[in-house]
Parts: structure tokens; sequence; C-alpha cells
């Protein structure tokens, strides 16, 4: 979320009124977007007018430089502030931000490795050819069947979150004979969310164990053949600016290592990540370098105030990846005036999609910038709310952002920074199809997530497709 939230009666206070409402703001957008001379938007040296043509709307836009550019470069960063103090680092990209065989391909040839949460993200990545070896796996509640699966493929390492699921994957290492490493997800008790961050201490959230559970737990993996303890994991929240937080949770998470240590090596620390993107011109994200060697420096400080070696480390840097390098592409349908008060009018801009192709504003009170994309104006600007075509009020996409005035039926309409978790979180609210995802790359587009039909949301319903009766075809 920007800087500060709006209040329905006027416009938020971190909203300036631009000079140029067609402005591009850098560091939201993809760095290959422009506008060509008739001010028409391009992605990847494709124009939005020929995506609409060929794909339709709602549009899903990844830009596959952007994303192998950023990966590139925060694997460059976390490893060169590591080498500085000895030690190595490897970088996981969240599946969960949004994953598909081709995003997985782009991010493992630019050397990342992959974390998944679930059976499905697992075969997914399984599936775009990504070595076992490389991939961790995440989740608070994994199933029996997906622990027996990565086992069985022999998965890099699984995050362990419970007492249940430590024995749980103990008694499938134990029965396959074969040795699992495992890390352990602890509970620092600091939050970051943002720009800010909060250091309790207790946790109350459904991940990991406590700091003192942690000990006894690492004690029980070291007591099991089939297991190899290999490192502790904390995580402190998403969308962080600024490496205090991490500071403070690397002194705690390093101190339990160090008591760790006595008892067995320890060869890796994961750190986690959530690092921030720019959603808004108001968004002022820290570089990814300065967050390395800020984080890995603490690292650092905290094992040498110890009389510790660093260990190797590990990262998930989440949405930087892929977040920036997204845009999504929707068809402006009505434009309908409010007035709000003597002071403000409010341009309502219904879009033909919302919550079902982006449900972060709906669930966060995520904030978004827009621009329309097939034109300029030299219309003034004007406030609008960008709005879906769902039966909810909440159905926002945009919440408060200034359009030229003139925005009308039939305008093509960008949201940038929709490269993490929209796809994700997609949906099929009030039966709406969930559009595709098309790549972009040096003046080329092509579908890497095919979108779907009312046919096929209708393929699913028994009472048109029931299923057959038991013993016949």
């Amino acid at each position: 979320m920007s800087a500060a939230s709006s209040s329905p009666w006027t416009a938020p206070s971190w909203l300036v009124v631009p000079e140029d409402a067609n402005t591009l703001a850098a560091g939201v957008w993809p760095a290959s977007a422009a506008r060509d001379a008739d001010g028409a938007l391009s992605i990847g040296g494709v124009p939005v007018a020929r995506l609409r043509e060929q794909f339709g709307t709602p549009l899903y836009v990844l830009d596959e430089n952007e994303v192998r550019d950023h990966a590139r470069r925060t694997l460059d960063a976390f490893r060169s502030a590591a080498a500085a103090h000895g030690v190595q680092a490897r970088v996981y990209y969240a599946g969960k931000a949004f994953l598909s065989t081709e995003v997985v391909r782009w991010v493992t040839e630019e050397g990342l490795a992959v974390d998944v949460c679930t059976g499905g993200e697992l075969q997914i990545a399984l599936a775009a050819g990504a070595e076992p070896s490389r991939l961790g796996f995440h989740g608070n509640n994994k199933s029996i069947p997906e622990l027996e699966r990565a086992v069985e493929i022999g998965i890099g390492s699984i995050v362990l979150d419970s007492w249940i699921e430590l024995e749980r994957v103990a008694a499938i290492a134990t029965r396959r004979g074969v040795t699992q490493a495992v890390l352990v997800r602890v509970n620092s008790g600091v939050h970051a969310e943002t720009h800010d961050f909060l250091a309790t201490a207790h946790e109350d959230q459904k991940f990991g164990f406590t700091l003192q559970d942690a000990v006894a737990a690492v004690a029980r993996i070291r007591e099991i053949d089939a297991l190899a303890f290999v490192g502790l994991h904390c995580h402190i929240g998403s969308q962080i600016f600024g490496t205090a937080g991490f500071r403070e949770s690397a002194a705690r998470v390093v101190e339990l290592h160090a008591d760790l240590l006595a008892d067995g090596d320890i060869p890796v620390l994961n750190l986690g990540g959530g690092f921030g993107i720019a959603y808004t011109a108001a968004d002022d994200p820290t570089p990814i370098e300065e967050l390395a060697v800020g984080i890995v420096d603490a690292v650092a400080q905290e094992c040498a105030a110890r009389g510790i070696p660093i260990p190797n480390l590990a990262f998930e840097p989440g949405r930087v990846i892929v977040g920036q390098a997204g845009v999504t592409l929707y068809e402006v349908g009505t434009i309908k005036p409010v007035v709000v008060s003597d002071e403000l009018t409010r341009l309502y801009v219904s879009v033909d999609g919302g919550m079902s192709d982006n449900a972060r504003p709906a669930l966060y009170g995520a904030q978004y910038s827009a621009r329309i994309a097939s034109r300029t104006s030299g219309a003034a600007p004007a406030l609008a709310r960008v709005v879906g075509r769902h039966c909810e009020s909440g159905d926002i996409v945009v919440d408060a952002e200034y359009l030229p005035a003139d925005v009308a039926p039939g305008d093509l309409l960008a949201v940038p920074a929709t490269g993490a978790y929209c796809f994700s979180l997609a949906n099929n609210y009030n039966y709406v199809p969930r559009p595709p995802v098309v790549a972009v790359r040096d003046g080329e587009a092509r579908i890497i997530v095919h979108g779907e039909t009312i046919a096929d949301l209708l393929s699913r319903d028994a009472g048109l497709h029931p299923a057959p009766k038991e013993g016949k075809a």
C-alpha cells in the first residue's frame, strides 16, 4: 500500500495532481514501456492496440526481458554482498507471486532457485524442467501426498513449519531410505510491512516455530538419521522498504543460530525477503543492491559479535522479480461522474475486468496507478476511480488516480505493476473467465497461459456434465 490511505471524501494525500496525466512514472512501469509518435503505449516493443486486437481484454502482459533483468540484478546483488564476506548466496524465486512453466524457465536460466508451497506449484516447476535440488518447499499445512512427492523427487529442501510436519517428513524419508534436507522456520518476533516494522516478544500467526520451540525442534531433527538439519528460515513480511526490520530480525535469528552451532554445523541461513516495489509514483522502494549489502552486513556484524563464522545465505526476494514486469490492459466501458462533496467530483471509470483479475485492492486495500494506453490527451487531469464489472461496491481496480478528463468508452486503460499476485489470485467471481497471460519481448508477443472461456467454466458444471455412474464408462 502507498504511504497514506484515502478518505472517501477527498483525494489521498500522497496523490499529486500531475502536470501531464499521460506520463509513465519511472520505476512503476516496465523499462520497455513507451509511447509512440501517436501517443499509444507499447510494452516490450509491442503496441497495445495489437495486443488488444490479437488477444482481447482484460489481458495480463508480462515483459520477459524485465523479469530476466530483475532476476539477474537481484542474484548479482546478493552474490556480491555475500562474496564480500567470503560466503555464498542463493536466491529463490517466489512461485506464489506468479508461476507458469515459461516464467520458471526464465528465472532458472538466470540462475535463481524456486520456492513452492503446494503440490500444484511443485508440479509446474518440475514440468518446466527445474532441477529438484534447486527447489524449496514452503507451507504451513503440506499434505502427506505432497510431502511424499517432494521426498520422492529429491527436493532440495523442505521448510518445516510444525511438529506434526517434522514427524511426517521423518517417517516418509525413513521409509524411502533417504536423507531429506530440512530447514526450520522460526518466528523472530519482527513484523515488517511497507515502511515500518514492529519488534515484539511473541508471534500470533500460523507460520513457524517460536525461537524457544525451534531449539527443541532442531534437537529432534538431529536425532533422526533420515533428516539433515541445514539451517534456519525466517520471513518477516512483504512489500518491505529499507533494512531496519531485517537487521533486527537478523540479530535474533543469528543468536539462535549461534546457540545451535554447539551441537553441529549449520550450513545455511535463509532470511526470507519480501522486498517492496513501486505501485505508484509516491512509492520509493529501496534499491536491491542497497538491501543486499545492508542485510548481509547485518548478518556479518551479528556473527562477528558472537565469534562465529558467517553461514552461506539464502533469500526470497518475492515480488521484485516479476511485479514491475506486469501490466494489465482493460477496455473502458462506462464513465460516471459522481459528486462526492461540494469541492470534489470523482469520475468512476468502469472497465471489463476487476476483482476477478486483481483481488489485491479488495483484499488488502492495495493501491495502483493507471494510464490511458491507446492515446494521449491534452485534457486536464481529473480525479478518477477505476472500478471493475463485478457486483460488489468494493470491486475497485485503482482507488484514486488522475486521468485525462476526456477518458471515454473504448479507451484502453493500462494498470502497471501487476506482475505479482494478480494472476496468482485470479478467480471466477460472477462466472467471469480468467484472462490469458501474454509475454512480450523484442517486438513479439505470445501466450504463456491460456485464458478461459465461458465454455471452460460450464465444462465443470456437473449439472451439465454428470460424472459417469459407477461401473460405466
